[in-house]
C-alpha cells in the first residue's frame, strides 16, 4: 500500500516530537481566529497563542482593551492581518503594552497580507467612499492559496524568532502545508458547480472567496464600505436583481442578518450565514473545516 505524502512526513514529524522537551517557547498574540489557527498548526506545543477577536467580531472596530494590552506585553510575536484592517486598534495596542519586540519593523510583527496578491486596490481614496482600505482587500484568508503563502512565511518567522526549535517548526509546516495542499485540490474539485454563481454579500469582505471559486458578486448589502444598508439601498438593489438575479445572500457570521433577511424574502433567495475565520460556525473549529463549512453551505444553493 502507497502511503500519502503526508502521512510519511507525519511519522517523521513524531520522531522529532519524541526527541524533544515540552514547553511553550514562542508566546503569540493572534489577531484574527485565522492566524491563531494557523500559529497552532505551525507551532504545535511550542508556542502558547492567544487570540485578540473572535468570529463573532467585527476585526475592523475592536477596542484597544486593557485586556488586550496586557497580553501583547508578554507577546514573541504579534500575528495580524495587517493591510488597515487592524489600524482602528492595534497601534494603540502596541504602543500601550510597552513591548519593543513587537512594534511595527520588528521581528515580532508579522502582517500576513504582505504574503498575498490583493485584491480590489482603490485607485483613490476620499471620505465620500466609506470604510474603504488604501492597500486593497484585507481579508485574504478566504483564499486557501493565500493561506499556503502565510504559513510558508510564518514557520520562518517562528524559526527566526525560535532557532533553537527550528528543525520542529519546520516538520510541522511541511506537514501542514501538505494536508493543505491536498485539501485545497479536493476544495476545487468540489466547488465546481459554485462557478459562475451570482451572490450577494452584506459588506466587500467576500472578494477573494468569490476570486478563488469563480463566482460572481452582483449585490452589496452596504451602501458604503462601513455603512449600515438603508431601506432605500435595498429597495434599489431589490429592482437591479430582477435583471440580474442572485442565487443567495451571503454574510459573515459578525454581520447584522436583518438586511440579508429582508431582501432574500423578496427576491425569494435563501439568506446564508458563512463562517468568515474559525470558529464562525459550529463546524468551523479550524482551518481546514472552515472551507469544509464554507463549500456545504454554498453548494446547498448552487443546486
Amino acid at each position: 500500500m502507497v502511503m500519502s505524502n503526508w502521512l510519511i512526513c507525519i511519522f517523521a514529524l513524531a520522531a522529532v516530537l519524541a526527541s524533544q522537551p515540552t514547553f511553550a517557547a514562542l508566546n503569540i498574540f493572534a489577531c484574527e481566529p485565522e492566524w491563531g489557527a494557523l500559529a497552532k498548526e505551525l507551532g504545535g506545543d511550542k508556542v502558547k497563542v492567544y487570540v485578540a477577536t473572535t468570529a463573532r467580531q467585527d476585526p475592523h472596530h475592536i477596542e484597544a482593551r486593557p485586556s488586550l494590552i496586557a497580553r501583547a506585553r508578554g507577546a514573541d510575536l504579534v500575528v495580524c492581518t495587517g493591510a488597515e484592517l487592524e489600524v482602528g486598534w492595534m497601534p494603540l495596542v502596541q504602543s500601550q503594552s510597552g513591548n519593543p519586540k513587537i512594534r511595527t519593523g520588528q521581528p515580532g510583527y508579522f502582517e500576513a497580507a504582505r504574503y498575498a496578491v490583493m485584491l480590489e486596490i482603490p485607485l483613490r481614496i476620499d471620505r465620500s467612499q466609506g470604510d474603504v482600505h488604501a492597500a486593497g482587500d484585507p481579508h485574504i484568508h478566504l483564499d486557501p492559496r493565500n493561506i499556503a503563502k502565510v504559513a510558508t512565511a510564518l514557520a520562518e518567522r517562528m524559526v527566526q524568532l525560535d532557532g533553537a526549535e527550528a528543525v520542529y517548526y519546520r516538520a510541522r509546516s511541511k506537514v501542514f502545508l501538505d494536508r493543505w495542499h491536498e485539501a485545497t485540490g479536493r476544495w476545487e474539485n468540489q466547488a465546481v458547480p459554485l462557478k459562475g454563481l451570482a451572490l450577494v454579500v452584506y459588506h466587500k469582505n467576500m472578494a477573494y472567496l468569490i476570486n478563488w471559486l469563480g463566482m460572481r458578486e452582483v449585490g452589496v448589502l452596504e451602501r458604503k464600505p462601513g455603512l449600515p444598508p438603508t431601506t432605500a439601498h435595498l429597495s434599489e438593489l431589490l429592482s437591479r436583481l430582477s435583471k440580474d438575479p442572485a442565487k443567495a445572500v451571503v454574510r459573515a457570521a459578525y454581520n447584522d442578518p436583518r438586511a440579508g433577511e429582508w431582501l432574500a424574502e423578496r427576491a425569494k433567495i435563501p439568506a446564508v450565514t458563512l463562517p468568515f475565520t474559525v470558529g464562525g460556525t459550529d463546524k468551523a473549529q479550524d482551518l481546514f473545516s472552515l472551507f469544509d463549512d464554507t463549500l456545504s453551505r454554498l453548494l446547498t444553493v448552487a443546486k
